[in-house]
């Protein structure tokens, strides 16, 4: 690994929640362990039922969690953004994969070995409460998804989807756009792209969205709040 590599991996793992307790000196040796990995647009980086003896952290790009229903149809649980991990199940139970996890755009990954992660673990015990949040975070998240599309109309779903993509953005400031296409929405939601695109017109005549290529503009929060607590507006 070159010396910018070994600098950017090492700086990523300071900025991790995971990894956050360590000085600078076990970052760097940590960081050695790693290997960088790319990953092209729509590659597959790990499938259900493969093995998890590797944990990812995600340097650039972003990347999509995701099962698939007995029908085919696909159901995103998580978007992975930068500095977030990623794997991290699978490598603590030794088991296979539970999800799949593919590239939404050209990525930038630091792949550790299993083995690397729990002799890490067992030198720095007070990393369990950060690893068992970023668990529980994950875990929440997916039951919110989970439930949402057993219980919730396409509207309802689609509000509460696109509410925390803008929560995820605004890390830095309050956003109001979310670059993902209407194709992407469908496959976070498990749904048809026309049925995405009906709602999302609908609301533009409303005013609550704006459509354009590739992205979409939120110009009424308020109205999108309440579509994503009325799961009785599928005909709003």
């Amino acid at each position: 690994m070159s010396n910018k590599a070994l600098k950017e991996v090492s700086w990523l793992l300071g900025h991790c929640p995971l990894f956050a307790g360590l000085n600078a000196i076990e970052r760097a040796g940590l960081a050695a362990r790693a290997r960088i990995r790319l990953f092209d647009s729509g590659e597959t980086i790990f499938t259900v039922g493969s093995r998890g003896n590797k944990l990812m952290a995600l340097i650039s790009g972003t990347i999509r969690i995701s099962v698939h229903s007995s029908d085919g149809r696909e159901l995103v649980l998580a978007i992975i953004h930068p500095g977030e991990i990623f794997g991290e199940l699978a490598v603590l139970d030794g088991k296979d994969r539970s999800a799949n996890a593919i590239a939404e755009s050209d990525c930038t990954l630091a792949v550790l070995d299993r083995r690397d992660i729990l002799s890490f673990l067992e030198r720095k015990p007070s990393a369990w409460p950060k690893l068992v949040e970023v668990l529980c975070r994950r875990l929440r998240n997916t039951d919110e998804v989970l439930a949402e599309a057993a219980l919730l109309h396409l509207p309802a779903r689609l509000a509460k989807a696109m509410l925390r993509i803008l929560r995820t953005n605004s890390r830095e400031a309050q956003t109001t756009k979310i670059s993902f296409s209407q194709r992407e929405l469908a496959r976070m939601l498990g749904a048809s792209r026309e049925s995405v695109n009906k709602c999302l017109r609908k609301w533009q005549c409303n005013g609550t969205v704006k459509i354009s290529e590739g992205s979409i503009i939120v110009t009424n929060r308020a109205e999108l709040e309440d579509l994503a607590e009325d799961n009785l507006g599928a005909a709003r």
